[in-house]
């Protein structure tokens, strides 16, 4: 289990360094959950990155304010805010994504085939058994 501190610090600083300098890592999070999604409340969005409401709050307004996230009243539910990512967020979030990945393959080079195999089968492994926790 040492092995995924490694790899989630690794992606989460090619995550900062491909996406926009005025984004931090939690906003990537959001704008790859809601583009994902479809849309997503704010509370959905505060459970998923284990915040405060309050917090959410006001790092969702940043992103609106940036042009990344669109807000809108929930026509059922007046309380409720939709929030739903904009062209240009999902475009942000889609080329840190991309980067990420190839600089992840380009560190996976180094292995074999059958290096690259295992390590594929163990994480199928490892996502079917969490899978079936339920845990989010």
């Amino acid at each position: 289990m040492a092995v995924l501190p490694v790899v989630y610090r690794f992606m989460r600083a090619e995550m900062r360094q491909h996406g926009q300098p005025s984004l931090s890592l939690s906003q990537l999070r959001i704008l790859g959950y809601l583009k994902s999604h479809g849309h997503a409340s704010l509370s959905e969005l505060a459970d998923y990155l284990d915040v405060t409401r309050p917090t959410m709050s006001v790092m969702v307004e940043r992103l609106v304010q940036r042009g990344v996230v669109d807000r809108t009243n929930d026509p059922q539910e007046r309380r409720r805010v939709v929030l739903t990512v904009t062209a240009a967020g999902a475009q942000c979030f889609q080329h840190a994504f991309e980067a990420t990945c190839t600089r992840v393959a380009e560190v996976l080079t180094g292995l074999s085939e059958v290096q690259l195999h295992q390590v594929m089968q163990g994480l199928e492994q490892l996502e079917e058994a969490f899978a079936e926790t339920n845990v989010l």
